[in-house]
């Protein structure tokens, strides 16, 4: 009994302690001082979670405090988001209303919290997984009042911190919604640390042993990056010391995702990542007026000292990012023979870089005023609510569109007149037609760019001049959809071929069932089963619209089909006409409704050959991470946790994945596939294939090689039991001398 009471009183302690720190953390802010509204929503918060607990264990009001601490400290955020934090359960988990909150609170905040319950759907609930639909939602409520998306954020944030109390699966779920929407949304939204942070996170949960190694070997490298750091900047503060401003040099380390998807995405090894220390000067300006002018100073007095690279240079101070970044970037050349990225920023910029939009929303207590970066969020807003108010129906294809520009770098363009247009990087003259109006979008048939012609899928370069050029006689087709890259463009694009074929689509139909009817054949599921098999179509609306296109043209054949009776007719008639009878796919197992979820599945040698489908898109093999999958004929499918098909299904459905583990012997072989790069030298081919069938004692299925200007390019495919083989394999590959590149692929 005194234990319990002893317990119960430390926990008292620690809740009075957090909220303490909080309200520290708030009058320390330039906020307005509204402590007497914070203390009434912490009185009532943790009123209406009395008694309730965390997976953790932990007391659930420590939650809504510790959310409350990012949107004070991290973010930036009044007293209005601080209460709407402590508060954000209140209407979802107890039985207290929004009414509820409006009458304590005022309609502000209860709107907030209104905006916070729908888009939460229980995020650790079994309900959770139509993220796509909630993401739909967030971004609605977004557009009203944007505090709703940073309180959401700063709660995904705590929920990460905290994820090693729930299941595997679910850890896999969240990690996955978190890396493929909340990350790119906090980038979006300029809120830099915690993007970075959210970003290690995920990683750290899915694939922990490499996060591990990274750490090390990060740790391992330490005294030798602070050497190098010392002797680049030691020159450079005697120079800036010639200036007439407060400052201070950071030293910037790439995170450890940072590190690990640019090995992912260049198949290149830790030790060969040149871009790890980066350098950060923060300087207060002594007037605002002058920012600008310090920030090129500085610049002048780096360039004199080393050689800065020419196609390097960035200059977000003049023209900011969308997300309301701004800083001067210069890579430099160091005396030890690396270039070394620097970042020129005021103090007022930094703040701005680390969070964001909220360290100067005009809804902030007290400032009304609107910035430019500001407007461009209005603008941004603005797209998405276009995007919505015509929305997919498929909603994980709206997810797809949205995240398009969500992580894209911004070009500037020009129109005709002289009017700056931002984009995103690598948007094409249909994208900036679509982003003028849909109307010139759908009617583009090219432009000229800075006064030369160009075709509707020239990519756009900073300092463009474009000008649109369009014809009545232009439509959107399928392939403009291969040419589009903003979400807007697409979104816009989709719509109109949707609208198009259903028009087709309601044509075919009805040539379809005048073609029956004048052959005495009564329409059914059945026939058009049939006639959907026999044209390879997948369903009945893709074989209307070939009708309706002439692609499909209904005659004797379809007849002969229709009317044969018994399945060996259908196999003798569909070979007669030189057809390929399908593929017959094996059906493996199902699960049921007493399938339990939180349990990982086994992958020995019976289950992968009897339960459960290795997926063909990323081909897993013994010793990958990897993760299992209801679809939706209950079989259960498994695909590497990094496949980009499994990262949809996380962020989407992650309520269907599982976690999977192998517990494979050295029996069943696997299909594994290498990628090799080097310079062509007489007799390497023989020395790989020594390697790999001599050496390690592994068949070749099958080899392609290329060679061009004395560059050696190869693909090699092997069978393998597990990933130690394959990386044996592939450290082999690389210790042969003109070899320069493996990995696999």
């Amino acid at each position: 009994m005194e234990t319990t009471m002893a317990n119960s009183e430390l926990e008292e302690k620690l809740i009075n302690d957090e909220f303490q720190k909080l309200i520290d953390a708030y009058l320390a802010s330039k906020h307005r001082k509204k402590v007497d509204i914070i203390t009434k929503a912490f009185n009532f918060a943790r009123h209406a979670h009395k008694g309730v607990r965390r997976l953790s264990g932990e007391p659930y009001i420590l939650h809504p405090i510790s959310v409350a601490q990012i949107v004070c400290i991290e973010i930036g955020l009044g007293s209005t988001s601080i209460c709407s934090a402590l508060l954000h359960d209140v209407v979802e988990d107890t039985d207290y209303t929004v009414e509820d909150i409006a009458n304590m609170f005022g309609p502000k905040i209860a709107q907030i919290v209104e905006g916070l319950t729908k888009i939460s759907g229980g995020i650790f609930g079994d309900h959770a997984s139509a993220q796509a639909e909630n993401f739909k939602k967030l971004l609605l409520t977004m557009s009203d009042d944007i505090r709703v998306i940073l309180i959401k954020i700063a709660d995904r944030l705590h929920n990460m911190r905290t994820l090693g109390s729930q299941a595997v699966n679910k850890q896999y779920k969240i990690a996955g919604e978190t890396l493929y929407i909340y990350a790119p949304l906090a980038n979006r939204l300029g809120l830099n640390s915690i993007k970075t942070e959210l970003e290690d996170l995920s990683f750290k949960f899915e694939h922990p042993d490499e996060y591990g190694v990274i750490e090390s070997k990060l740790k391992a490298t330490q005294e030798e990056r602070d050497s190098a750091f010392e002797k680049f900047v030691s020159p450079i503060r005697a120079e800036l010391d010639k200036l007439s401003l407060n400052y201070e040099i950071k030293q910037r380390v790439k995170s450890p995702y940072s590190i690990w998807h640019k090995m992912q995405t260049k198949h290149i090894p830790f030790e060969e990542i040149y871009d790890i220390l980066a350098v950060r000067i923060i300087f207060d300006p002594e007037d605002i007026d002058t920012e600008l002018n310090d920030c090129f100073d500085i610049y002048v007095k780096l360039c004199k000292i080393y050689t800065s690279h020419p196609d390097r240079t960035r200059d977000w101070v003049s023209h900011p990012k969308a997300n309301g970044y701004q800083a001067l970037h210069v890579t430099l050349m160091s005396k030890q023979g690396e270039w070394i990225e620097v970042q020129i920023r005021s103090r007022r910029m930094d703040d701005i870089a680390e969070k964001g939009f909220a360290a100067h929303w005009k809804y902030k207590d007290g400032d009304k005023t609107e910035t430019a970066s500001e407007m461009e969020l209005d603008k941004w807003l603005a797209t998405i609510k276009e995007i919505l108010d015509d929305p997919q129906p498929d909603a994980m294809d709206f997810l797809d569109t949205i995240k398009l520009n969500l992580f894209a770098s911004e070009i500037f363009v020009f129109t005709p007149k002289g009017e700056i247009r931002t984009m995103p990087a690598g948007s094409t003259t249909l994208d900036f037609a679509f982003s003028i109006h849909t109307f010139v979008g759908s009617h583009c048939i090219g432009a000229k760019v800075n006064h030369k012609l160009e075709p509707i899928n020239y990519v756009l370069q900073s300092g463009d001049q474009v000008e649109i050029l369009t014809s009545k006689s232009a439509h959107p087709t399928r392939e403009w959809l291969n040419i589009a890259t903003t979400a807007k463009a697409t979104t816009k694009i989709v719509s109109i071929l949707k609208k198009t074929e259903r028009d087709l689509c309601k044509r075919g139909e009805l040539m379809m069932d005048e073609f029956l009817a004048n052959n005495d054949i009564q329409k059914n599921t059945s026939v058009i089963d049939k006639l959907c098999r026999m044209h390879g179509s997948v369903k009945p609306d893709a074989l209307y619209v070939s009708i309706a296109e002439g692609k499909i043209v209904l005659g004797k054949v379809d007849l002969e089909e229709l009317k044969e009776k018994g399945e060996e007719g259908r196999w003798k008639k569909l070979f007669s006409f030189g057809k390929k009878a399908p593929k017959q796919e094996e059906k493996k197992a199902t699960v049921d409704k007493n399938f339990d979820k939180k349990k990982a599945i086994k992958l020995t040698e019976e289950s992968i050959q009897n339960q459960y489908t290795l997926c063909d898109c990323c081909k897993p093999i013994p010793g990958d991470k990897v993760m299992g999958y209801i679809d939706d004929d209950k079989h259960i499918v498994v695909h590497k946790l990094q496949c980009p098909n499994a990262e949809k299904l996380k962020a989407n459905r992650g309520n269907r994945v599982l976690a999977a583990e192998w517990e494979m012997g050295h029996v069943i072989l696997f299909p594994v596939s290498i990628y090799v790069k080097g310079f062509d030298k007489l007799g390497l081919l023989h020395k790989m294939t020594q390697v790999i069938s001599q050496l390690h004692g592994v068949n070749i299925r099958k080899l392609e090689v290329e060679s061009d200007n004395g560059i050696f390019e190869c693909t090699v495919q092997i069978f393998v039991h597990d990933t130690k083989d394959a990386d044996a394999i592939i450290t082999s590959l690389r210790e042969i001398q003109d070899i320069k590149e493996v990995a696999r692929i």
